[in-house]
C-alpha cells in the first residue's frame, strides 16, 4: 500500500507540483531489494532467496503532450534531461541511461512509451547491492504500463526492465534484481528458481530480522569486474561440455559430484567460479527449507558459509566487506554476507529481532574503532513489489 504521508513521496511530489505547476497522475514506488542468500547464481539459471525491501524509488508522473519525457532526478541535484519517447534515444553514459533503455526495450517491443513530465528520488542507497537501478527501471516502466494501459504483469515489466539494462546499458546482469522489484511480496522472501521462474513466497519468522551495514565503498555494477564473472561461469560451462553427456546449458546442470569428477579440465579459477555456483545453488535450497522450520541458525549459518564462498572461490569481496561480516557474527549475527555483485557496497545480517537494535550499534562501533570509517546501518523490512497509485482519486 502506497504511503502518501512518506517522506519521499512527499519530496516528488512537491517538486513535482514546483516544477510542472500542476499535479501528476501517478505516484509510483518501487521497492529496492536484498538478496538473503544466493550470490551470482541468477544467470547461472540457479536459485535465490530475496526479498524486497520497504526503501524504494519513488517517481511522480505526468501524461505530457508532444513525443518526449521530461525529467528530474532529485538525488542528481535536480538534473534534468529530456528525451524522445517516439524513437531510440542516444545514449549519453550518465544516470538517464536506465529511462533511454527503457524506451529502447519498450519500442522494441511494439509498445510505445508515453510522452511524460516526472520527477524521481530513491531511498535506495546507489552502489550499495540493493538493486537502486532496478528500483528506478521498475518504477518507470510501471509508470508507462499505467499511462498507456498496457497491463503489463510483474514478470513481464521485470523481462522487459532487464532487457533494458543488458542490451543498452551494457550490465549483463540476470533478471534477478528485476524480478525482486516486481513480485516482491510484504513480511516474505522468494525462493525463485532463475530457470523456470517459478517464486514460492516463504514467511519471514518474526523473531527474525534483516540488519544491513552500508561499508561506503561504492562499486559501479558495469565494471569490467562483473562481467568477467559472468563469462568465467560460461566459460567454465563451455569447456564442461565437451565431457558431459547431456551438455550443460549453465552451471545450474552441473551437479557437485560432476564438477569434481572434471575438475581436471577447469583451469583452478574457473573450477573456483564453479565450485561456487554449485555449491550455493545448494546452499539456497537448504536455507529456504531452514527457513521454512524457523531454523534461523541453520538460516544464518548458511549465509555465513556464502559469504566465505563468495570471497575465497568467487573473488568477489573486499577488506572491508570481510571486515564488516567479521564483526557481525561476531556481534550476535546469526550470520552475515556481501550482497549485491560485490567489490563494495553492503552486507547483509540475519539477527534476533529483539536484538537487532544492539547487534546494529555494536557492530558500527567495532567497525569504527577498527577502521576510523563509520559504516550505515538500517533495518530493513520485507516489502510489496511495484505499484502505482492514481492521483485524481486523491485530489
Amino acid at each position: 500500500m502506497i504511503d502518501l504521508k512518506n517522506p519521499t513521496a512527499d519530496r516528488v511530489l512537491r517538486a513535482y507540483r514546483s516544477r510542472f505547476l500542476g499535479e501528476p497522475d501517478l505516484l509510483i514506488r518501487a521497492p529496492g531489494r536484498v538478496n538473503l542468500i544466493g550470490g551470482h547464481t541468477d544467470y547461472n539459471e540457479g536459485f535465490v532467496l530475496p526479498m524486497a525491501v520497504d526503501r524504494a524509488v519513488w517517481l511522480a508522473a505526468g501524461a505530457a503532450a508532444g513525443n518526449s519525457a521530461t525529467i528530474r532526478a532529485l538525488d542528481m541535484r535536480n538534473d534534468e534531461v529530456i528525451l524522445p519517447v517516439d524513437h531510440v534515444p542516444h545514449s549519453t553514459g550518465d544516470w538517464s541511461d536506465y529511462q533511454r533503455g527503457l524506451v529502447w526495450s519498450l519500442l522494441e517491443e511494439g509498445l510505445r512509451p508515453a510522452a511524460i513530465q516526472a520527477v524521481f528520488a530513491s531511498e535506495v542507497p546507489v552502489g550499495a547491492g540493493m538493486s537502486s537501478s532496478a528500483a528506478v527501471e521498475l518504477a518507470f516502466i510501471h509508470a508507462w504500463n499505467l499511462l498507456g494501459n498496457w497491463h503489463l504483469g510483474p514478470r513481464r515489466m521485470a523481462h522487459l526492465a532487464r532487457r533494458a539494462e543488458n542490451e543498452y546499458v551494457g550490465v549483463h546482469c540476470g533478471l534477478l534484481d528485476q524480478l525482486a522489484s516486481a513480485c516482491g511480496r510484504a513480511g516474505h522472501a522468494m525462493l525463485i528458481d532463475m530457470r523456470s521462474l517459478d517464486l514460492h513466497p516463504i514467511p519471514l519468522p518474526k523473531e527474525a530480522a534483516v540488519l544491513v551495514f552500508d561499508s561506503g565503498i561504492h562499486r559501479a555494477l558495469s565494471s569490467a569486474d562483473y562481467n568477467v564473472r559472468r563469462a568465467e561461469c560460461e566459460e567454465a560451462v563451455a569447456r564442461l561440455a565437451e565431457v558431459v553427456e547431456p551438455p550443460p546449458r549453465t552451471l545450474r546442470d552441473i551437479k557437485p559430484s560432476l564438477l569434481q569428477a572434471h575438475r581436471a579440465r577447469l583451469p583452478e579459477k574457473l573450477y573456483r567460479r564453479a565450485l561456487h555456483v554449485v555449491e550455493e545453488n545448494r546452499r539456497v535450497l537448504l536455507a529456504a527449507a531452514a527457513l521454512h522450520q524457523h531454523n534461523l541458525r541453520r538460516v544464518g549459518a548458511l549465509i555465513s558459509r556464502s559469504h566465505r564462498s563468495l570471497r575465497d572461490n568467487f573473488e568477489v569481496s573486499v577488506p572491508q566487506l570481510d571486515r564488516l561480516v567479521a564483526e557481525a557474527e561476531r556481534g550476535g549475527a546469526y550470520g552475515a554476507r556481501l550482497i549485491g555483485a560485490g567489490f563494495g557496497g553492503c552486507v547483509l545480517a540475519l539477527v534476533p529481532a529483539a536484538q537487532a537494535e544492539a547487534i546494529a550499534a555494536r557492530v558500527v562501533e567495532r567497525y569504527a574503532a577498527a577502521t576510523g570509517s563509520e559504516p550505515s546501518a538500517y533495518l530493513v523490512r520485507a516489502a510489496d513489489g511495484v505499484e502505482g497509485l492514481p492521483l485524481s482519486q486523491h485530489t
